[in-house]
């Protein structure tokens, strides 16, 4: 695993802040639960937690997007069904607390310019950014791995989202300029140089999707099912070759779900040897193209309005590659293209989303001092 200590959020006392940004997802759609292989990137935009301790084991969160705000005392912490945005940062209070960090009261307002609802894991980029919030507010040091590890079991256990560690682990792990290719079955992590001359377009469609309503669990069980019957631990160990001769028994729909992950996880292997080798954002560009179209046939978790913004940004000149980002269920759509064509691009795609923007390849979580 590259090593990135430098990176960590470390020490101090309040008021402090604590900044992670969002992530798109590249290649490898669904595979980080199943102990695949992903590409992804932190973009140029995130969610920065600020405030101070109390005096007492109360917490107070509030958000500058969502009008109230929640007060909750340590001794009473469980998981709000009201305010449920509060849930992922509250999870991971719960976790500094699990690992017997000496966590107590404070108050803290989450803001940013990284949407929610849009696939770009908002979720994952308020974790981190409590996380870090927390390790200066308390003068902590965790390594950054196991900050990934910590704000994933928040999402697991704590709000009931069952993901991999693809998102913390990009928003932790980012680097200007770099795709993140993380291995969920070894938790190598390592950064890969973007081809030049190329942007990424963001294109929020109009369906908002919120994983813990979609039916995210419902594919991982899927998932699940699908390697049992094939006497697999996880899809991870199957190539297209070995599925295409053990699977012709298999149920229709979770064979189709196996085709997804296995063939996700070989894209995202031939997309690491065309970045290390001649980085042509054609063949990238092509992957892309192949991935969403499995979204949209074999896993199902595409909808009309991401199909639609696909179909229109491959259609734009300087176009390579052009998918859905995320969970999908809703969400937005990642595409690679020119530098230079970027806002035609943006223009095309902007009366049919409800949001479109260019962003780059950038830096990972940080914590700085708020005066």
């Amino acid at each position: 695993m590259t090593s990135r200590s430098r990176r960590a959020i470390f020490g101090g006392v309040g008021p402090v802040s604590g900044y992670a940004p969002g992530r798109v997802e590249l290649l490898g759609n669904h595979t980080d639960y199943n102990a695949g292989v992903v590409l992804g990137a932190a973009i140029d935009r995130g969610l920065t937690v600020a405030g101070t301790r109390r005096d007492d084991d109360v917490i107070k969160l509030s958000s500058r997007a969502i009008a109230g705000g929640i007060a909750v005392s340590l001794a009473d912490l469980r998981p709000e069904t009201k305010a449920r945005w509060a849930n992922y940062a509250l999870g991971v209070v719960e976790q500094f607390r699990a690992a017997r960090y000496p966590i107590g009261g404070f108050a803290a307002e989450v803001s940013g310019d990284l949407p929610a609802g849009a696939g770009l894991s908002s979720s994952a980029a308020f974790e981190v950014a409590m996380a870090g919030f927390l390790m200066k507010l308390y003068d902590l040091r965790v390594d950054p791995l196991a900050v990934a590890r910590l704000c994933r079991r928040a999402e697991n256990e704590f709000v009931g989202v069952q993901s991999g560690l693809l998102d913390q682990a990009t928003s932790v792990f980012g680097r200007a300029d770099q795709m993140v290719f993380v291995d969920c079955r070894t938790e190598q992590i390592r950064t890969i140089p973007f081809p030049d001359g190329v942007v990424m377009v963001i294109a929020q469609s109009r369906g908002k999707h919120d994983l813990l309503e979609s039916l995210y669990n419902q594919r991982r069980v899927e998932c699940m099912s699908a390697a049992q019957a094939l006497g697999a631990a996880s899809l991870r160990e199957l190539t297209s070759a070995q599925l295409e001769d053990a699977g012709s028994n298999l149920d229709p729909i979770l064979r189709r779900r196996a085709a997804h992950i296995v063939g996700e996880n070989e894209r995202v292997c031939r997309a690491v040897e065309i970045l290390d080798s001649s980085k042509s954002p054609v063949e990238f560009g092509a992957l892309m193209n192949a991935s969403h179209e499995s979204s949209r046939t074999n896993f199902e978790n595409s909808t009309d309005e991401l199909d639609q913004l696909v179909e229109i940004a491959r259609s734009q000149p300087g176009v390579f590659g052009s998918r859905l980002t995320g969970g999908g269920f809703g969400g937005a759509t990642v595409t690679l293209v020119e530098t230079s064509r970027a806002p035609d691009v943006v223009a095309h795609l902007h009366p049919h989303a409800t949001a479109v923007f260019v962003c780059r390849a950038a830096e990972g979580a940080a914590v700085t001092w708020s005066r």
